[in-house]
């Protein structure tokens, strides 16, 4: 469940491939949406940031315009006790809830990570189990839980390294 540290080159990212008309997420509040950081198709640095409404948790639902390999995310927040602790990332589902996610863990789910404190902080790649994420249509990030067991959780910016496939 640890995250290992990126290493070599960095691969490019894929936001330019988001479909932003099925772009979506659960328990967003309505003045910090996903949509507010993503719409560019660039990582955010604006003001902006995504913050959810009814606690910690967010289902984050990300479809590409076509299909891409996935090698590794970066979530960075500037607030790393209302930062991403425990994510689960699931690919190509068509709807999902949070009951669908909640209790699931390997292998129903791609891959569950626990994200350390300073790569949510600095905005670090972390490396996905890169053989699990080759034709990714859709990928779902769970937020289940936050570093400091805060009622919110807070990302500022999102980005989804890889490859377009084909």
């Amino acid at each position: 469940m640890s995250v290992t540290r990126s290493e070599g080159s960095i691969p490019p990212s894929l936001l330019e491939y988001l479909d932003l008309s099925q772009l979506n997420c659960l328990n967003e509040d309505d003045d910090h949406s996903l949509k507010s950081i993503l719409s560019d198709k660039t990582r955010n640095i604006s003001d902006s940031y995504l913050l959810s409404d009814a606690d910690e948790q967010l289902l984050l639902n990300i479809h590409f315009n076509q299909a891409v390999r996935v090698r590794s995310v970066i979530l960075h927040t500037s607030d790393p006790q209302k930062g991403p602790k425990l994510i689960k990332l699931l690919v190509n589902r068509n709807a999902i809830g949070f009951e669908d996610v909640e209790d699931a863990e390997e292998p129903e789910v791609a891959q569950v990570l626990e994200l350390p404190e300073d790569s949510i902080k600095e905005g670090r790649p972390i490396n996905l189990r890169f053989v699990r994420f080759q034709s990714v249509n859709s990928l779902h990030i769970f937020v289940n839980s936050n570093h400091g067991g805060e009622e919110t959780t807070r990302l500022d910016a999102i980005d989804i390294l890889g490859v377009p496939c084909g």
